[in-house]
């Protein structure tokens, strides 16, 4: 690691289990949140953030223990995940019931803004998911279903106006100058998106085996104006595997680089690294690198470029 390369390891990461409103609700209260790169959207105060630093969007992730779920939110900008590991299932709509997808390992979803989503893991086993959040601040927060928020009061969890969780459980009351955060009016639920499933899963998802096999021919662009999936969220994501012939890299942006399986050799400024599934690597502007395998088999990873594109609503909100 130097100082124009920051790496940090899936081994490393520190989670946070109180990190946003549903946190004490049976069934959420047992998943892990954490920060990789910027702010992200957690609304707990000791939320532990690895980089500080945003290239104009933010990395995280979510791990999640069979059977627990993620509570239906939205945001004003993109919200993209790929699995990391296990079988999730994704579900959206004002009760979580318009449309669902099930993912496993590699597939990678471009989340439309202006709908409710969540999401659990269906699996057998822990399992993590990985996402990148558009903007510097990513959006401004959550917006939480209604009665995702009526149901935390009951479970002793309040959110402020400020974005900041307080729980009666823990004598935490609202200080006397904030408000708590009004639910969504009955206005905005209505202009709320109901997608069905046939219109969602060929145009926002793109399947692991698929991208496996098209990155024979050189690198994919999976997310962009180039990109299978067609959008302009202010970041671009694209696909290397083992069978890419890809090795020297220069970028004027800022690249991470997030391995979904194998492992990889980076070679940077004298420096070598070897990245593995779930390590997240920060690479600044105007750094010359190489990426190859570091052994046989299968490698893949995610790469995400910053654009000059400003973070906003996708392009099933804004057609």
């Amino acid at each position: 690691m130097t100082g124009q390369v920051h790496i940090v390891r899936y081994g490393e990461l520190i989670p946070c289990r109180t990190a946003f409103i549903d946190a004490h609700t049976p069934g959420s209260d047992k998943k892990e949140n954490f920060t990789i790169i910027g702010g992200g959207v957690s609304e707990a105060a000791d939320q532990h953030v690895h980089i500080k630093q945003t290239p104009g969007f933010n990395i995280g992730a979510a791990g999640q223990p069979p059977k627990c779920r993620n509570s239906l939110h939205t945001h004003r900008t993109a919200e993209v995940f790929f699995v990391l590991s296990g079988r999730w299932r994704f579900f959206w709509g004002r009760w979580g019931n318009a449309g669902e997808v099930i993912l496993e390992a590699g597939d990678i979803f471009n989340i439309p803004t202006g709908m409710f989503r969540g999401f659990e893991n269906i699996g057998t086993d822990y399992a993590m998911i990985m996402a990148i959040l558009g903007g510097d601040d990513a959006g401004g927060g959550v917006e939480w279903a209604p009665q995702v928020i009526e149901e935390a009061k009951e479970h002793g969890l309040i959110l402020g106006e400020n974005n900041i969780l307080y729980d009666t459980k823990k004598s935490e009351n609202l200080p006397d100058d904030i408000n708590a955060k009004a639910v969504m009016d009955e206005a905005t639920l209505a202009a709320m998106q109901e997608p069905k499933t046939a219109d969602i899963v060929p145009r926002w998802v793109s399947r692991y085996l698929d991208l496996l096999a098209l990155s024979s021919d050189g690198e994919v662009s999976v997310i962009g104006e180039e990109g299978l999936i067609f959008d302009k969220p202010g970041f671009e994501v694209s696909f290397i595997s083992s069978k890419t012939k890809l090795k020297d890299v220069k970028s004027d942006r800022y690249d991470i680089l997030m391995p979904v399986k194998g492992h990889w050799k980076l070679s940077h400024s004298g420096h070598e690294e070897i990245l593995s599934a779930g390590d997240t690597t920060l690479i600044k502007p105007n750094n010359n690198y190489r990426l190859e395998p570091s052994m046989s088999g299968e490698a893949s990873l995610y790469r995400i470029t910053n654009t000059g594109d400003t973070a906003g609503p996708t392009w099933f909100e804004r057609n």
